[in-house]
């Protein structure tokens, strides 16, 4: 018997214009930093934007934010709470600093569960921060959320971008639309996989050189969108995102 949640789940995301999940073939390539300052940019660009953290192992979109002392209201379901006019939802608003030990029925569960009961309204974008590689979540994803469309986040590392290419293999595979791959934390830009992205056929969006502020910028928003990461990530929203996902 279908779950009567999923109905309940495209009703929740009716007015939701575009959803993107971030995601990459494994941890530590800054998706989680990059999915909750592309949510800021998009905000102060004058879009509705929520973010969702659907990693619900390793969290971490709640400490680059700042979320602390901020929690959801049930009314009819729940609505996420506000930071800097987004809106904002993590499994950390449940689990707190406990780790959550889930593994396949229960990471669906939970996740069909909080897409059923969260109200996101009306917006222009939803951006899900992803947990990296083909994990449950990214299957059950693409299995009730049809419209998602995937930016992929890699390092220069040929290893990470290994993993990218798995990942990249088995979206084609399933007819996900992929928006982009960006390039994070070069190093050198004598070295980059620009070349192999494109060769393959995949959507080069851009490069963000490694920032050293960061660090010290995780927690404040002003400083973070002041850092040069976040400037090089705003000169390649326009690629990332066609232009009439932006109007």
């Amino acid at each position: 018997m279908p779950d009567p949640r999923l109905s309940v789940i495209t009703q929740r995301l009716n007015n939701v214009s575009e959803i993107i999940a971030v995601s990459g073939g494994k941890g530590g390539v800054g998706k989680s930093l990059i999915a909750s300052t592309l949510a800021l940019i998009l905000t102060k660009k004058g879009y509705s934007v929520g973010l969702f953290d659907l990693d619900f192992t390793s969290p971490s979109t709640h400490l680059i934010l700042n979320t602390s002392g901020m929690f959801p209201k049930e009314e009819a379901g729940i609505l996420p709470p506000v930071i800097n006019d987004m809106k904002y939802m993590s499994i950390i608003h449940y689990s707190g600093e406990h780790t959550l030990p889930l593994r396949g029925e229960a990471i669906s569960n939970a996740l069909i569960e909080l897409f059923a009961i969260t109200r996101w309204g009306s917006l222009d974008y939803l951006i899900l921060d992803m947990p990296p590689g083909i994990t449950d979540v990214t299957l059950d994803l693409i299995r009730f959320i049809k419209t998602v469309r995937f930016l992929i986040i890699t390092t220069p590392s040929t290893l990470a971008f290994e993993t990218v290419k798995k990942l990249t293999s088995f979206l084609h595979l399933v007819q996900i639309p992929i928006l982009g791959i960006i390039e994070n934390m070069q190093l050198d830009q004598s070295v980059s996989l620009k070349q192999r992205i494109v060769d393959l056929a995949l959507p080069y969006s851009g490069t963000i050189s490694y920032d050293p502020a960061v660090e010290g910028a995780l927690g404040n928003i002003n400083k973070l969108l002041d850092t040069s990461f976040a400037e090089q990530l705003k000169k390649i929203v326009s690629t990332v995102f066609p232009r009439k996902l932006l109007t």
